[in-house]
């Protein structure tokens, strides 16, 4: 991706429109996990330590286009100041004169925290005059927040109309590098790990990867269409009727590209979501009047196995109701298996990252991406709106001023 970098600008004297994803969950009227926070800290810093002050806009949330107190970036103002250790202000709102005074009178050094984005209508829509006073805030644009890449929106998009150059964050830069390592130059055997309920999630994702990948290892509610697909029986197991043949498809197409499908052997099964417990029976034997929750510990043997020759793994989806403890072992399992694996791993999705965290191997993890729907989009091969929107980078040495491409 030849998109211009933050660390291209002139940043000396000039406010600075970060586009962040603070979407964070929230607690008793504080931030509960501030993950998303402490991965934009270092764009942040570098701005602020290249002279510029920052004015940081994002959404909280689906307010529905309307001002909601209880997602008010607020707490997220506060954690964010304990963080960078100087004082975050929140802005009232995220547009208009009062707002572009404010962000006129911050001192260098400054950061200015902009009202939840959504609560405008025009933010969701890509209204242009929304995004006109957007821009009048600030000198320069950097979007750091990948994870809201896909959402053509007035403060990813339409605002890099007015406001030139567009850059990418430091956070952005990681992304785009990580994924793009593994779409366009991944070191072979490259193998996929594919979970979550349903087929039709990601239709697009298994048929791009099967161009791509050596093996495609699939767990979750969605491999029981595929078993379906096989003519194994599933018992109440989730099974999308509908996207059967679509398996048939996908199973055909890999056996005739040489990839490697690799289905559970066993699961842990129960009688339902609410279950106290579970019990291990393979493939062939799960009964009529239960359904499969977790992969079984013969399946996660036969996953590592695999997962040993990769040189590069891609993870996205739970193998099973990871959010219910006696359906998590299965998930956790794959987690250490990856990073026991010598390959770059990636991986990305909240429960897959929450799996990572759990099984205490965050940091034998390649990259851990902080994106869900960009992540799986960026995989599908589609452009985001938020990526595309970016400056492109010029050859070294015909920069001008501000990264902007001499004419």
């Amino acid at each position: 991706m030849a998109k211009l970098g933050i660390g291209e600008l002139d940043l000396a004297g000039r406010r600075l429109f970060l586009r962040a994803d603070l979407n964070v969950p929230l607690a008793g009227g504080a931030v509960s996990d501030d993950t998303r926070l402490t991965a934009v800290v270092p764009t942040i810093q570098h701005a602020l330590g290249a002279g510029a002050t920052v004015v940081l806009a994002s959404h909280l949330g689906r307010p529905k286009g309307k001002p909601m107190p209880e997602l008010s970036l607020r707490p997220v103002a506060d954690r964010l100041a304990a963080l960078l250790a100087r004082p975050v202000p929140l802005a009232p709102d995220c547009v208009g004169p009062d707002v572009e005074a404010t962000a006129r009178d911050l001192e260098p050094g400054g950061v200015l925290l902009l009202e939840n984005l959504r609560f405008h209508p025009e933010e969701e829509k890509n209204d242009e005059t929304f995004a006109r006073g957007l821009a009048a805030l600030a000198d320069v644009y950097v979007n750091d927040a990948f994870a809201a890449a896909h959402r053509a929106h007035a403060s990813i998009a339409a605002i890099t109309r007015f406001l030139q150059p567009a850059a990418a964050g430091l956070l952005m830069q990681k992304e785009l590098q990580a994924l793009g390592r593994v779409l366009e130059a991944p070191a072979k055997p490259l193998h996929a790990i594919l979970g979550g309920a349903k087929v039709s999630d990601k239709v697009t994702l298994v048929e791009h990867l099967l161009d791509r990948v050596d093996a495609l290892l699939i767990g979750g509610g969605m491999a029981f269409t595929f078993l379906r697909a096989m003519g194994h029986d599933t018992g109440r197991s989730l099974v999308e009727t509908d996207r059967i043949e679509t398996a048939r498809r996908v199973l055909e197409t890999a056996r005739r590209r040489g990839v490697r499908i690799v289905l559970p052997v066993d699961a842990v099964v129960a009688a339902g979501l609410d279950s106290p417990s579970g019990r291990t029976v393979g493939i062939r034997e799960i009964p009529a009047a239960e359904m499969g929750l977790d992969i079984g510990p013969r399946t996660v043997e036969r996953f590592a196995t695999a997962l040993r020759g990769a040189q590069t793994i891609v993870w996205n989806g739970p193998m099973g109701v990871f959010e219910r403890a006696p359906f998590a072992e299965g998930t956790v399992a794959i987690a250490r298996a990856v990073a026991e694996s010598r390959a770059f791993s990636v991986v990305g999705g909240g429960d897959t990252v929450a799996a990572v965290n759990q099984a205490g191997v965050a940091d034998r993890i390649g990259y851990i991406s902080t994106a869900g729907g960009a992540f799986l989009e960026f995989l599908e091969g589609r452009t985001l709106p938020g990526v595309e929107a970016l400056t492109d980078r010029v050859p070294e040495g015909c920069q001008a001023p501000l990264g902007v491409p001499r004419p």
